[in-house]
Parts: structure tokens; C-alpha cells; sequence
């Protein structure tokens, strides 16, 4: 509810009438004491126990017999929920959101009675998930995908067989008596619109899109198809990994911007390219770093970004053509040769560009020893990981092992962490959510049926808010006047490829 007592979003889980909850509400800012950040108050008949979340309350009327520890733990837990969803603590954002809402409200409170949930499980929940489901959209997606591909290729057959019947100068074959390649072309889509139909209880599942002879003969019309079919497996919530690359990029858009955008505001992205021997030794790494600068008001379009450049590896750095190199090299300093003018409005601009390529192997920042042995039948395999490179915090760190495919899942002996057995694409995903300083080293044993080499290539991906090259903007000054320019950063460093071969 809001300061005022207006109900907002309101579930109840005992009988209550409309009026008597806002009379109820109406009546809780008068009884409450300011200045507590977890409090309660209690009148005659009702106990309120609430807590404040920025210009609005959370609040739980229960009965004075009930156990106030419980009621503020299931209010802590409905407070958690709330960002969950709204991405800012406003009335009109919460209202939009009421819905889910009162789902999630749902899954902590049944009947009146607080539910042993925490928070993951809540999310798990309401998204109602169906394994079932997906599989039967892959295989519906693959059958349409396959009927169009018949349709093109007859399309394609029947087309070829109407240029030969002209080259020769024949009727072609099966158009009746019609000679003229006007009318033939006409008969052509009509026998191509025929195949459609005809192909269409090949995917009974779902109604077949409306599709001419144009788009039929679309060259290189197949590439998209699987494409097509890959984001909506994906949408549909499947994790399709083509590389780990793209599954990088796909985490560093959980990593959620600054709060608050400044009008001159920077991204410092890396990414990190990465193969190792399963034996030891850096076969190759390289890093491509950038900072972009984006300016959203005129005001602040005349700067320059003071650099601290703490690197000790011999990372080359590259300025933009249009900013001034002299300046950079003694001043460290990025602004433009030409003072008077201005750095572009609303647009994102790479100012400062800087690349390590090394074969060192104390520069790998995350270090994977993977070890199989034969016993028996079975393999036992360890795999472990250490962080060489301190400073870092790595985020979501999947590593992917390989596995025999057709022998079942994995025997988990001990683990860090947690797993996920993707049996359809014969893969165990070791999940680490944070990988820093105070948890540098983890190890993981299974056991399976099958040879040292089905375990590789192993593949890690991972998103890091600290880049690994120590480079950062810490002052921003106007050209005129030298005064200081109030600036947000947004620093992420993803995986573009890390493999252990």
C-alpha cells in the first residue's frame, strides 16, 4: 500500500470483504510509529506487521495470536518477491505487475498457512515449466521445418521441368494443353500452392503458415529456417548452445546496467578468447578490450576521460583516429584532436581500444585440471578449477563436460557447487554462481561408462563486473574550465571462446 494506506495489490487468504480491508488500511497510518525500519503495531482485533520499501508499505494483518518471528520472516519473503518482478518499487510498475504478483503471494501462503518455500523455488513454480511440452514443440518445429523443405524442393522440380519443356520447345509436362510460358507460370504456382496443401497433415500439430511460390524459391531461405528454429526453441526457455560465446553474451545481459545512467556514461567490455592442453600449457589467449563513451545531454559533449592504466602484462592500446594521441600518450588522456569540436550525442562511440595476445600461462585467470581414469568399465573422472587471477569475481561460471552419449547419467561422487545432466545433448553443466577470492578452488567427481578422450573438449563460460586488464576511467573533466563531469560505468568481461582441449 501506499504511505496514505491505499491498497495497491491486496490478497487475502481468509474470507474478508473489500471494505473491510481498506478500513483496515485506512486505519494503519494513524497507528504506526516512523522511524523503524522492521517494526509492528496492534490494535484490539488485528496485529499489522510491515515494513517500508522506498514510498510504499509492505504490510501483513494477521491475528494478535499468531507468531510474530514467523510473520516477519513470511514478510521478509514477500518483500524479496517484489523485485522479482517490478524493476522499480512505484505504484503504476507494481500494478502492472499485480498478477504475477498475487502468483508468487500464492506459493507462500496457502490457506492461511505460511509454505516452506524459499525464493528459487517460488520462481520455479510459477513459471510452470513443461519439459514435456518443449520436446513436443522441438519435434512439431521439425516437422515443419522438414515439410518445407519438401515443398521448396518439389517447387524447385517443377520449375526445372517447365525451363526444359520451353528450351525444347514442348508443352510442359502435365499442363494440359496450355502453351504460353505466361500461363504456365501461372499453373506452376498453382500446383506449388497444391503442394502445400497437400503437406500441410505433416504438421497437424499447428496450422501451417500461408506461403506462396515467392517465398518458397527464396534463395538461402534454408540458413534462416534453422535459425528461426533455434530462437523459438530458445524463447520457449531451451538453452540452445551453439558456442559458449554466445551463451557469454546471453549473461552479460542478466548483469543489470548502473541504476542510475549519468549523462555521460561508459561501457568497458572484454572478452576473452582462450585454448588450453588438457595436459597443462597455454596454447593461445587473447583479449580484446574496449571502453565506449555514450553522451546524452549537449551540455557534456566537450570532455575528456582521464585513463588510469594499471596494466603490467604489455597490453596494446589504440586510440580512435579522431582522438588526440599525443594527449593520451603523456596525460593519459582521451579528447579529441580538434578541441572546439564535440563527441556525438545519443550514440555509443569506441574511444579507446586495447588487445593482449599471449601464450604465458600465468595469465590464464581461471585454471581447469580435468583428470580421467579408466576403472573397469567406467571412467572416474576429477575435475577441479582454481582462480590465479585474484582481483576477479566471475559470475554464472558453467563449465561443460562432454559425455559418452547412450550410457545414462553421470554417478556424482563430491561437488562444489551444483550440476545440470543434459541428456538430449549428452552434456554435464557444472554451475558456479560466484568464482572470486574467498571461494577460489572447487572440485567435482562422477563416474560413467566410457574413454578418457569423450571428456573434451571441456568449455567454460562465465560474466565478470571487473575487467581483467586493470584500465579505467577515473575522472571526467569539461574542456573548458577543467571542471569535473559527473560519469556512471558499466564494466563486463564475457567469454568468447574457453576451451580445454
Amino acid at each position: 500500500c501506499t504511505k496514505a494506506g491505499k491498497a495497491i495489490v491486496s490478497r487475502q487468504f481468509v474470507e474478508m470483504t473489500r471494505t473491510r480491508i481498506e478500513g483496515l488500511l485506512a486505519a494503519f497510518p494513524k497507528l504506526m510509529n516512523t522511524g523503524k525500519q522492521h517494526t509492528f503495531v496492534e490494535t484490539e482485533s488485528v496485529r499489522y506487521v510491515y515494513q517500508p520499501m522506498e514510498k510504499l508499505y509492505m504490510v501483513l494483518i494477521t491475528t494478535k495470536n499468531s507468531n510474530i518471528l514467523e510473520d516477519l520472516e513470511t514478510l521478509r519473503l514477500f518483500s524479496r518477491v517484489i523485485p522479482e518482478y517490478c524493476r522499480a518499487l512505484e505504484e503504476n510498475e507494481i500494478s502492472e505487475h499485480c498478477f504475477d504478483l498475487i502468483f508468487a503471494f500464492d506459493e507462500i501462503v496457502a490457506l492461511g498457512y505460511r509454505e516452506n518455500v524459499n525464493l528459487a523455488q517460488i520462481r520455479t513454480f510459477t513459471e510452470m515449466d513443461s519439459h514435456e511440452e518443449k520436446v513436443f514443440r522441438a519435434v512439431r518445429e521439425t516437422q515443419e521445418r522438414e515439410a518445407k523443405a519438401e515443398m521448396r524442393r518439389k517447387a524447385k522440380e517443377l520449375q526445372q521441368a517447365r525451363r526444359d519443356a520451353e528450351r525444347h520447345g514442348k508443352k510442359a509436362p502435365g499442363f494440359g494443353g496450355f502453351g504460353s510460358s505466361a500461363v504456365s507460370g501461372g499453373v506452376t504456382a498453382m500446383i506449388t500452392e497444391t503442394i502445400i496443401e497437400t503437406e500441410k497433415p505433416k504438421v497437424a500439430p499447428a496450422p501451417a503458415r500461408p506461403s506462396g511460390p515467392s517465398k518458397a524459391l527464396k534463395l538461402g531461405a534454408k540458413g534462416k529456417e534453422v535459425d528461426n528454429f533455434v530462437d523459438k526453441l530458445k524463447s520457449e526457455g531451451e538453452n540452445i548452445m551453439t558456442s559458449v560465446g554466445k551463451r557469454s553474451v546471453e549473461a552479460a545481459k542478466v548483469l543489470a546496467p548502473p541504476v542510475n545512467m549519468e549523462s555521460v556514461h561508459m561501457k568497458i567490455e572484454e572478452k576473452i578468447s582462450l585454448t588450453c592442453g588438457r595436459d597443462g600449457g597455454l596454447q593461445n589467449m587473447e583479449l580484446h578490450g574496449m571502453i565506449m563513451l555514450h553522451i546524452s545531454d549537449e551540455k557534456f559533449a566537450r570532455i575528456r576521460l582521464h585513463v588510469e592504466n594499471e596494466d603490467k602484462r604489455g597490453v596494446q592500446l589504440q586510440t580512435h583516429p579522431n582522438v588526440d594521441k599525443k594527449l593520451f600518450t603523456t596525460e593519459s588522456q582521451i579528447g579529441l584532436k580538434n578541441p572546439e569540436k564535440s563527441f556525438p550525442i545519443n550514440n555509443d562511440v569506441g574511444v579507446l581500444k586495447w588487445r593482449l595476445q599471449t601464450t604465458e600461462e600465468s595469465f590464464i585467470p581461471l585454471t581447469i585440471n580435468c583428470w580421467p581414469s579408466e576403472s573397469g568399465n567406467s571412467c572416474d573422472v576429477n575435475i577441479e578449477y582454481e582462480l590465479q587471477e585474484e582481483s576477479l569475481e566471475l559470475n554464472d561460471v558453467i563449465i561443460t563436460i562432454p559425455l559418452p552419449s547412450g550410457v545414462g547419467a553421470p554417478v556424482i561422487g563430491e561437488i562444489d557447487g551444483e550440476y545440470r545432466h543434459d541428456s538430449r545433448r549428452n552434456l554435464l553443466e557444472w554451475c558456479l554462481p560466484v568464482i572470486d577470492a574467498k571461494n577460489k578452488s572447487g572440485s567435482l567427481e562422477f563416474s560413467i561408462a566410457g574413454q578418457p578422450n569423450d571428456f573434451f573438449p571441456v568449455q567454460v563460460s562465465f560474466v565478470s563486473k571487473k575487467n581483467y586488464c586493470n584500465i579505467q576511467v577515473t575522472k571526467v573533466t569539461q574542456v573548458d574550465g577543467n571542471s569535473p563531469v559527473r560519469f556512471s560505468t558499466e564494466t563486463t568481461f564475457l567469454v568468447d571462446k574457453y576451451e580445454i582441449l
